[in-house]
């Protein structure tokens, strides 16, 4: 009986999920500019070799607004394609795109890299996934409006809000309509998770158009297209641009496993399961090659299918193997149906699944936080005036930056001990803790390498200089420092035998063994003595003590 209602869930979740990403295909083939039959190869791609491989049983892997939008921006940006003029040759160095990057996925994952996607931190994530949904849903608007916007207006999405807003006289009313009777349908249905509610809306619009002569009073549909002919091709491209296109590669890379990852990772915490991130990286990058190499466009594990799936009741990956047969059929049966799909409803449907992604609560959250907030404002802002490609990148660096100004930065705090407890605490936060006399105790709050070394050993100095008749000994707290580069180990070295000559001692606590191991070889007759370097601060205290006695 358990398996039954699993099975079934599964069946309803598939049917959901089908139902979402036919109207996200087609949408998303036109953020990349590419024919629909792209989107729906990469859509059948991506759901059959992850329904294999894929380690979580929510995950659907299929094209994403977020990729579809900075793939075209990539390639566009490349000079000789840069006007669109050969559509064959635009889509070949797409294709060649998603293809490098995959490789690219792959080679991270054999090399278990799986931890690269924490360099971009969660706060610039969000940032630039509200961006990039404020940026798609302004370009859906002259489709649910019925309207067209000129091309320099349309070249960034603040342009493109004020034309919109500036030229209403230009808004179609019985596309509106249309739009707005498929937004109230899709509000409606959402009381009822486990209803397939966009394809619902979708098979409703095209009858409706069909029965009504939709067409005929001026609603765009999405017109014809063939279906996926899966053929299996090379990108033909020169050696220059193949070598262009690694190097835009980077940002599609980092997107595709950074958003992939932080959805199959959320989902899999919120159902208590467990999964693996150079398995993910591998099965995002033989994804995405597979897609490439069937003339298909880039694929990731969306946030809006994927929680959707979840939110059905899907029990296992059987949800997107049926999701693959659901949509597969309709490509069969009824694909020349989807012609007669009003354009406003398709634009309704693009906007309903990004609709979270616009919600302000996150970023809400991380500004009250006050930690990170000039991150996320300004990953926000490098999407809507740089461009999706350029703000991409400018996020990532920003993520980079970040971490690179807090580690090159590091607080250096002076410790007391606390009554007769062997704890010793921060002594501007614990104002009954007491100095020991004599001893000058310090923690950097970071861990020591090249960016930050020199600084700490600085500031010891300048520390000990403000106590210079009082200290006869130093500790210095390395718990945050599980290891050290070269550059650390020379300061170390050299700020104990500075202090040396100032007739102080030097005595390293928290000293893991990497660290003892390391200063041990390359100073066994200073600080790296196996006598000076001790496993808490209480037994260098008592080092201390019992040595100067």
């Amino acid at each position: 009986m358990q398996v039954i209602r699993e099975n079934r869930r599964d069946l309803v979740a598939g049917l959901c999920v089908a139902g979402l990403l036919l109207p996200e295909a087609v949408a998303y083939a036109g953020l990349a500019r590419l024919p629909v039959e792209h989107a729906l190869t990469a859509m059948l791609v991506g759901l059959a070799l992850y329904a294999v491989f894929g380690g979580s049983r929510y995950a659907i892997v299929s094209p994403t607004s977020s990729t579809a939008t900075l793939s075209a921006a990539a390639v566009v940006s490349m000079s000789g394609v840069a006007t669109l003029a050969d559509p064959a040759r635009y889509a070949q160095a797409l294709m060649a795109l998603v293809l490098l990057s995959g490789l690219a996925l792959m080679l991270l994952a054999a090399v278990r890299q799986g931890q690269l996607s924490a360099y971009v931190s969660r706060p610039v994530l969000r940032g630039f996934a509200f961006a990039l949904a404020v940026t798609i849903v302004v370009r859906q608007l002259p489709d649910a409006l019925g309207f067209r916007v000129p091309a320099d207006a349309a070249s960034d999405p603040l342009h493109g809000l004020l034309y919109a807003v500036t030229h209403a006289d230009q808004w179609h009313v019985p596309s509106m309509l249309v739009a707005a009777v498929a937004a109230g349908l899709l509000v409606a249905l959402r009381r009822w998770p486990q209803w397939p509610a966009s394809m619902l809306v979708i098979v409703m619009a095209i009858v409706a158009s069909r029965v009504l002569g939709l067409n005929a009073l001026g609603v765009a549909e999405v017109g014809g297209f063939e279906s996926p002919s899966f053929t299996l091709a090379w990108p033909a491209l020169p050696l220059t641009e193949w070598l262009k296109l690694a190097e835009l590669a980077f940002g599609l890379v980092v997107l595709v496993f950074a958003e992939s990852w932080g959805t199959v990772r959320s989902l899999a915490l919120a159902h208590g399961d467990t999964v693996e991130a150079n398995r993910e990286l591998m099965v995002l990058g033989a994804c995405n090659v597979g897609s490439a190499l069937f003339q298909g466009m880039p694929v990731g594990a969306g946030f809006s299918a994927s929680h959707a799936n979840a939110a059905a009741g899907a029990c296992s990956k059987w949800a997107g193997g049926i999701a693959l047969a659901v949509i597969a059929a309709v490509l069969f049966f009824a694909s020349p149906q989807l012609q007669w799909l009003p354009r406003p409803v398709l634009a309704v449907a693009v906007i309903a699944a990004l609709w979270h992604a616009l919600n302000p609560r996150p970023l809400l959250a991380v500004w009250r936080m006050q930690r990170d907030q000039w991150l996320l404002l300004g990953a926000v802002l490098a999407v809507l005036l740089l461009g999706v490609l350029h703000g991409m990148l400018v996020a990532v660096g920003l993520s980079l930056l970040g971490a690179l100004r807090r580690f090159s930065l590091p607080v250096v705090h002076e410790l007391g001990e606390l009554g007769t407890s062997r704890n010793y605490v921060v002594l501007d936060a614990h104002p009954d803790a007491s100095r020991i006399q004599g001893v000058l105790i310090l923690r950097p709050e970071e861990p020591l390498f090249f960016a930050n070394a020199e600084r700490v050993v600085a500031d010891v100095l300048a520390r000990l200089s403000a106590h210079r008749n009082e200290v006869r000994a130093v500790i210095l707290s390395l718990e945050e420092s599980t290891d050290l580069d070269s550059t650390a180990a020379e300061c170390l070295i050299e700020l104990a035998q500075h202090l040396r000559d100032a007739g102080v001692v030097l005595v390293l606590s928290r000293a893991k063994d990497a660290v003892r191991e390391l200063l041990t070889r390359c100073d066994p007759d200073g600080v790296g003595h196996a006598g000076r370097m001790h496993f808490s601060v209480a037994d260098s205290v008592q080092w201390l003590k019992a040595d100067q006695a």
